[in-house]
């Protein structure tokens, strides 16, 4: 059965895209004729060094394209290696404009509102750049940030990184095991925070954290402390306001070091629910390259737009987010609840700030549709046009609701890639259709397929039988460097290429359409495999979400007689108990849409579901409490007491 389209692109959509404008390039530079987006795809991975390349000239990067081989052991993960005798500096092309537009505009909850110019940025960034010099920091040092999602948290990225020193950060709240063992390992000089953050209504101190975190990473020189919410600050040599760091130091003009490609640039953290976080190294130009084709060809991102992405500092989105400076565009940073003002505050924001691109999670969105909101009905939204969706698959359902109740002509982009290549591995596209329950394409360079356990693809052609793992068959230069302390590449080896040599692997589970977009089905470690059949758990998801009664729900697979069983906690709206016509109706809906081996063996209502701070499910960690197994790290989770809901239970015991 053919799917009809949600959305169709205007014909002068099309034509007046950048990624229209890209492939005119090519046609010129290469005298290539690509007359679709399938054909320019099978090209950009067929031609690597001419594609990125062209991305690089398409994007005007600053920096020296130097004249040696673009990419070197190109079909080998992970020896490949890029632009190695190119240069550029991260921050440079972050301030390349230095006039009186509107960089980034900061909001909180609480209703506080700030803003910078790109001419006010460029100053800032370049009074503490000269701090961090005098403080001895030095290309390959280690700044970190426990921040909330504020102006100054951009400042010290970019201070950091102009002068060639690593940055890395987490949300303020992380725990202070949490925050131990991602900066711990990295053995940082100089630490950022905020005296505090808002949250929920809620004033919420980050300064009790500092003495424990200080006395547990001696490598700390520095506590460079951010006033926010007015709490005082014991100052000391080593704990200073970013007032009194700054202004100690003599300013120095901003002179912007080149350094090569694959200079270090980012310390990303896996979300660390199985174990220790694994300290990923990001490279600056694999980084901008990879993000400024994102937004630019991806999400048609330019001067002209005000971009906002719900994050937190301890999420990929918000380095994401924040290279959209490269692209001269507006940035909203937002810091706080996403469902403040009864979940209106981001949607008010949007005609507030004139936001075109709006960047969210499909939690956000189904949270609205289930709490029956029509922002089509209560906000204007002229300036919307793009509406990115990430961090869990987002449900046909969800589809249907953006275009019924928030906006017609809008383009719906469900985005999924990760911490791991601090990108996108399919994403949006301004010159195709939407359809719902479906990631628009594969993104350009990226060579994207699912396989069967024995490495066979599982796409022919436009007709696909089987979900399979998502791999990427050819290197990209957002691969990571590596994992921080891990000298032989061992653990970074068997993280990604340890399951099919040469081949990176995910740990997505997914399918190509018909229609050469994507459907994730959750996770590869989380695919419940009842009687040797795998279900993802986004399949049951999809089916649970259009239950107005059920607002969360997390599944897992119990071991169970030698076999596996199904198993689905639900949280119920208000005050309703789980009686046996929900239980059916939530039965029926999902035998309805898939199969018999879908539907639960059990359904338990539980009060709350455990996520990390980035809002993800954890079907591991409930799947180790059910099972009466060592949970590890709950520091890494937004609610760990959440778990205890889900330990001895009887329900689970016959």
């Amino acid at each position: 059965m053919i799917k009809e389209p949600l959305w169709i692109p205007s014909a002068s959509r099309i034509s007046k895209s950048q990624l229209s404008g890209f492939t005119k390039e090519l046609l010129q530079s290469y005298g290539i004729n690509l007359r679709n987006y399938s054909e320019l795809h099978r090209w950009s991975i067929t031609n690597p060094a001419e594609f990125w390349s062209s991305v690089w000239s398409f994007c005007e990067v600053k920096g020296t394209l130097g004249t040696q081989e673009v990419v070197t052991g190109g079909d080998k993960f992970p020896e490949a290696k890029w632009f190695n005798d190119s240069k550029l500096n991260f921050a440079e092309n972050l301030l390349n404009s230095k006039n009186d537009s509107i960089a980034l505009i900061s909001l909180l909850e609480n209703g506080d509102r700030r803003h910078m110019t790109f001419k006010e940025l460029f100053f800032e960034v370049e009074k503490l750049a000269a701090a961090l010099r005098q403080q001895g920091i030095v290309k390959g040092d280690r700044v970190v940030g426990l921040m909330p999602n504020i102006l100054e948290t951009v400042i010290a990225m970019l201070a950091t990184t102009s002068i060639g020193a690593i940055w890395s950060s987490c949300s303020p709240d992380f725990g202070i095991n949490g925050v131990i063992d991602r900066f711990g390992q990295i053995t940082p000089r100089v630490l950022f925070t905020a005296d505090g953050y808002y949250y929920n209504g809620k004033t919420i101190d980050c300064l009790q954290k500092i003495p424990v975190i200080k006395e547990n990473i001696e490598s700390i020189e520095k506590v460079v402390v951010i006033p926010l919410v007015g709490l005082k600050v014991n100052a000391n040599k080593q704990i200073v306001s970013l007032e009194e760091f700054v202004t100690s130091a003599t300013i120095e003009p901003l002179e912007f070091e080149q350094f090569p490609f694959n200079h270090p640039l980012f310390i990303m953290f896996s979300s660390g629910t199985t174990g220790v976080p694994k300290c990923i190294v990001h490279t600056a130009g694999g980084t901008l390259l990879q993000h400024v084709k994102e937004h630019r060809l991806h999400t048609d991102l330019s001067s002209k737009d005000v971009m906002f992405y719900y994050t937190t500092c301890g999420w990929m989105m918000w380095n994401w987010l924040v290279t959209g400076l490269a692209s001269g565009s507006s940035i909203i940073l937002y810091d706080g609840s996403p469902f403040a003002k009864e979940g209106s505050l981001l949607l008010d924001a949007i005609d507030d700030e004139q936001i075109t691109i709006f960047g969210t999670s499909a939690k956000f969105i189904s949270s609205l549709q289930k709490a029956g909101v029509k922002p089509r009905l209560s906000h204007k939204l002229s300036s919307l046009n793009t509406i990115l969706s990430t961090g869990s698959p987002l449900s046909a359902e969800g589809f249907e609701y953006v275009y019924r109740d928030f906006k017609k002509d809008v383009c719906l982009s469900s985005i999924c890639g990760g911490t791991d290549i601090i990108s996108c591995f399919m994403l949006g596209n301004p010159s195709l259709p939407v359809y719902k329950g479906e990631i628009q394409c594969i993104g350009l360079g990226m060579a994207v397929d699912f396989w069967d356990e024995h490495g066979k693809s599982l796409s022919g052609g436009k007709s696909i039988t089987k979900k399979g793992e998502l791999v990427c068959t050819k290197p990209f230069p957002s691969a990571p460097l590596g994992f921080w302390n891990d000298p032989e590449g061992i653990k970074f080896h068997n993280a990604y290429f340890d399951h099919f040599p040469n081949i990176w692997a995910h740990g997505d589970y997914g399918e190509l359409t018909e229609n050469e977009g994507v459907i994730i089905h959750g996770r590869s470690d989380a695919v419940l495999n009842p009687g040797g059949v795998r279900i993802g758990t986004a399949e049951i998801y999809r089916q649970v979400e259009k239950i107005d009664l059920v607002t969360d729900s997390v599944v897992i697979g119990q071991n169970w007689d030698d076999d596996i069983r199904v198993i689905l906690f639900v949280v119920l709206r208000g005050d309703t108990v789980l009686t046996k016509s929900i239980e059916d109706e939530i039965r029926l809906t999902i035998r309805r849409d898939t199969t018999p081996r879908h539907v639960p063996a059990r359904v338990i209502q539980v009060p709350d579901i455990p996520r990390t701070i980035s809002g993800k499910i954890v079907e591991l960690a409930v799947r180790n409490a059910v099972h009466g197994l060592e949970i590890l790290n709950k520091d890494a989770l937004a609610n760990p007491e959440a778990l205890e809901h889900f330990k001895d239970l009887v329900q689970l015991e016959n």
